[in-house]
Order: structure tokens, then C-alpha cells, then sequence
């Protein structure tokens, strides 16, 4: 395969903390050093959350700017992903991070369960953040934690709520979300195909230590892949990831046991219709 494969680096995420992984960047300043270590190592797209000082969530949009802003100076090209997820924040708090014209936002388009509550996305917020992503010129990238969440992006695709061509991100091994299984992963793909084109590109983010299990499958079909400390906090049961650097680097060497060049950031840009750094 000669697709290059765009690495997605999840730097930290809203759950992770240093006590579970010390290597986990809660302040800004950590986050763009993981950041700079992890884009060195092969990584395009920086998904990024924010936490306050107490590694408490966060989506105070003062912290989403002075991220921005040192990724962009010390990660120049690199793709900036910001999260609009539903552990940050609540209601339109959500998206205030927005207005910044990040490269690209995640985006929900569907509730479902997560390990101890209901992941809620409804509808109005749905649309809501959808408009604020074509006003800004940020492209989202459509988390699907369900099946039902693809054929949703259809329709906001076909409706011109999303502008550009999807990017569905296929997100397993939540609990009481969608499991590791490969029929469903390789459905997944022909759904994906078969509702946005044979050329959609689309990526794959494995939780725990399903993460080296869905990075196998993504790059082995010719997906994208997603990697971080925000996923994972292991490089396997006996030794904690030193560095979100680490996992990024792990990938790497998967892309080349099965021969798929990995994506510059040009390469990636291009190849998710982005504007140019």
C-alpha cells in the first residue's frame, strides 16, 4: 500500500492522570513539549484537550489559544485538533474554542454509553457545533462510537452541515460502547465507502490495550490511525508508555511491517483537504 498513513497523536485527554501515568501533559507547556516530542516521531494531527492545574477537564478557551499558539510555533505544519467532547464541558461551552479556527474539531454526532455515564450528544448541540465548525472553517472529524453515527454524518453531509467530505474516525473498546471486532471494523470501512466513496479517507482509535490492536487493523487496511496517552497509558501490562513520543513511535514501525509510508504533514493535509499551515 502507498497511502501514506496519517498518525493522529491524542496527547491527554479528559480522563488520564499523572498518578495512572506521570507522563501524562496536563499544563500547556507540557502538552506542547509532548506535542513537539510526538510530531517529531511521526505524528500529523495533535488531538488536543485542555485541564486545569488540578488536572481537572476543562474547555476554557483561553487554554485552547496559548495551546494553539505554541503548537503552532513549535509543531509549524502540524494539523491542531481540538475536542469539543462532552467530558470538558457541557452545552455550547462545549464548541467556545471555536471562534480559535482550529485546523479541525472533533465532533459527536450521536449519544451512547461510556463505562460509568451516558455520553450525550443530543440533536440541537449536534447541529449547533456542526454550524459553528462550517462558520470558522473547521473541519470535524466525526467520532463514531456506533454505526449510527456514520449514517448520521451522511445526512448532515448530504444537508451541508458538514461542508467537506467526512472524516469518520471509528472509536472501539469503550466499555458499553462499541467493542473490538473485526466484522465490525471491516463493516465499518465498506459503510464508510459505500456512503462517502471508495477514496473516503477514514481512521481508527482502539482503547486501552485494544489501541495496538486497532492500530494493526487500520494501517493493514489502509486507514489512518490514532495513538496517545489519552487511549493508552501502556506500551504493554508491565511497563507504563514513557512518552506520548512512544506510542507514536510504536505506530511507526507498524506502518512499516506492513509497508505504509507514514504521512508528512503536507502529505496530510492534502490528503484531508486542509488548508495549507
Amino acid at each position: 500500500m502507498t497511502t501514506p498513513c496519517i498518525i493522529c497523536v491524542a496527547i491527554t485527554g479528559s480522563v488520564p492522570r499523572k498518578s495512572d501515568n506521570p507522563a501524562v501533559p496536563i499544563t500547556v507547556a507540557e502538552q506542547i513539549e509532548s506535542t513537539h516530542a510526538a510530531f517529531e516521531a511521526g505524528a500529523s494531527i495533535a488531538h488536543c484537550h485542555v485541564r486545569n492545574d488540578d488536572e481537572t477537564t476543562s474547555s476554557d478557551p483561553e487554554k485552547f489559544a496559548a495551546l494553539k499558539e505554541g503548537l503552532e510555533k513549535h509543531c509549524p505544519g502540524m494539523i491542531v485538533q481540538l475536542s469539543t467532547g462532552g467530558r470538558s464541558g457541557a452545552g455550547q461551552a462545549r464548541g467556545g474554542m471555536l471562534p480559535l479556527r482550529p485546523d479541525m474539531a472533533s465532533l459527536s454526532v450521536g449519544s451512547n454509553n461510556f463505562p460509568t455515564r451516558v455520553y450525550e450528544n443530543p440533536p440541537e448541540l449536534v447541529d449547533w457545533l456542526a454550524f459553528e465548525m462550517v462558520k470558522y472553517d473547521v473541519k470535524p472529524e466525526i467520532e463514531a462510537f456506533d454505526l449510527s453515527h456514520i449514517f448520521k454524518a451522511k445526512e448532515m453531509w448530504d444537508k451541508g452541515q458538514i461542508k467537506e467530505l467526512p472524516y469518520v474516525q471509528f472509536v472501539m473498546g469503550v466499555k458499553n460502547a462499541m467493542p473490538v471486532d473485526m466484522y465490525v471494523f471491516d463493516f465499518y470501512i465498506k459503510t464508510v465507502h459505500r456512503l462517502f466513496g471508495a477514496d473516503a479517507p477514514w481512521c481508527a482509535a482502539g482503547i486501552g490495550a485494544n489501541q495496538i490492536v486497532l492500530n494493526e487493523w487500520a494501517v493493514s487496511s489502509g486507514g489512518h490511525a490514532r495513538t496517545g496517552l489519552e487511549d493508552n497509558m501502556r506500551l504493554d501490562k508491565a511497563r507504563l508508555a514513557p512518552s506520548n513520543a512512544a506510542l507514536v513511535a510504536r505506530l511507526v514501525e507498524i506502518c512499516g511491517k506492513y509497508e505504509r509510508p507514514v504521512a508528512t504533514w503536507q502529505e496530510a493535509r492534502a490528503i484531508l483537504g486542509l488548508r495549507a499551515a
